[in-house]
Order: C-alpha cells, then structure tokens, then sequence
C-alpha cells in the first residue's frame, strides 16, 4: 500500500467515529505489513515513572484476553527494555538494538529475562512507537511485532522503505484515538451522569442543572455521586476535569452513540 492508498487511508481513520473503527483500520493496515501482533496503550495519568491507576490507561491489543492479562495488568510489559526506551524517548525505532544490547550484555538482568522469554515465544523482531504529548502527564506508544519467521533484518529493510508510510498510519491512528471517547466498563457515565457533569461544567449550580434536566436538586446530586464513583474522585470538580480528559463529556451526538455501542 503506497501514495494514494495511504493516503484513502490515513482519510478513513481520521474520518473514524469510535475507537474500535480507529483501531481495526490501523491493524489491518499493519498486519498487511507482517506485523498481526499489536500493542498500544495511552495514559492521560502518568505519574512520575508509574501510568497511574491502569482502569485510568487505554489499553488496545490483537491478542487474546489471557495475553492482555498477563502483558497489561500483570505488568510484563514494564520490565521490557522496549517499554523503558518508550518511556524515555519520543519517536520510532527498531528492535535490533534490544537485540544487539542483549547479545552484548548490557541489558539489565530483569530486561534479558524478558527478551529471553520472548525468544522463545518467537517474538524476535518489531518496531516501537513513542509519541509526543502535549501534556507532560500523557503517554502513547505502540509496538509492532513481526510475524514468525520475519526476522530483525526483515524489519530493518522494510522500515528503510515504508519509514515514512507507517510513522503516518501509526500517527493519525494515535491522534484519533485520543480524541475519540475513551471506556471501559469500570469508568462509565450513564447518559444523565454525563448531562449533569456537563451542566456543572457550565458553571451551573445545583439548583440550575435540577431546573434545566427537569429533576429535583437530590437527583442532580446523586447523578453526581455515582459519577464521582464511577470516575474514581472524591469532588465534582475532579469528575468534570477527569471525564473531560477522558472525552466522555461534551461528545457530538455520533460519538455518544458510539460509546454506548461498545
């Protein structure tokens, strides 16, 4: 896929109108490539050297439950000498520096162990993905690994190719996402949650949002509660802020639908 196909399709994800569409026309895009093992994830709550509280980070991955699991909320991928570079940089690379530095011995004994386990899952090559953030307290990366029997050198050839092509996919598919509705079940409004938070967003008080959503003022305030609940924070005031970085309020009424959807 090159010039015009490329372009049709950096035009389809940012057409895209929920996560999902973002992430199978991304995926399939990079599968063509040879590269069907896919990890992303993005955090608005990063905290010093930690991603903040996981149910706060999108985690997205063509592997199955038991891989996301293991990798997402076991913590593997913390301890991966790729992961750590991600954290450290911003941009794209390959993996043959991993490799060379393990081959050498200057990865950590922690870092080696990962590699050595990936060895043996057949993982062995792959491009990686730091992208830059706006705010200093974001962080969106994302790694591709090469099918089996695509090799390090494979990959070196292909990125000295498609270097540019697969930077601009891997970009608009991460600037989509992260304007789209970010959830998951542990963090959902209800409709009028999201009314009520978008309401005192505004500025209103309670005696405002209980006249304009037609409810009494103990209504307003239990919408509240439950939103406060939902979203993990002890004030309103951290439920607009957090539900506003999250883009689950003030969303156009296709983006809300969207969100129910899924």
């Amino acid at each position: 896929m090159t010039g015009t196909p490329v372009l049709a399709l950096l035009a389809q994800i940012a057409e895209a109108q929920s996560i999902d569409a973002v992430w199978r026309l991304a995926k399939d895009y990079f599968a063509s490539l040879g590269f069907s093992q896919i990890n992303y994830g993005f955090t608005r709550f990063k905290h010093m050297k930690t991603i903040g509280d996981p149910d706060d980070a999108l985690f997205l991955t063509t592997g199955d439950e038991a891989y996301a699991q293991r990798y997402f909320r076991g913590g593997f991928y913390a301890r991966s000498p790729l992961f750590r570079w991600a954290e450290r940089n911003t941009g794209a690379c390959t993996w043959k520096w991993a490799t060379d530095a393990y081959a050498a011995g200057k990865l950590c004994p922690e870092e080696a162990e990962v590699m050595r386990h990936n060895a043996a899952m057949g993982i062995v090559a792959g491009l990686s993905f730091s992208f830059p953030e706006a705010s200093a307290r974001a962080k969106g990366a994302l790694g591709l690994t090469a099918d089996p029997g695509v090799g390090v050198d494979d990959v070196e050839k292909l990125w000295a190719e498609k270097r540019s092509e697969i930077m601009a996919v891997a970009h608009m598919m991460h600037l989509k996402i992260i304007q789209l509705p970010r959830l998951s079940r542990s963090r959902a409004l209800s409709p009028r949650q999201r009314e009520a938070l978008e309401w005192v967003a505004d500025g209103k008080t309670t005696q405002d949002v209980a006249l304009l959503m037609g409810v009494s003022p103990a209504m307003v305030e239990k919408h509240l509660r439950l939103a406060r609940e939902a979203l993990a924070v002890e004030t309103t005031a951290q439920a607009v802020a957090k539900a506003a970085l999250l883009n689950m309020i003030f969303q156009e009424p296709v983006a809300q639908q969207a969100q129910a959807a899924r």
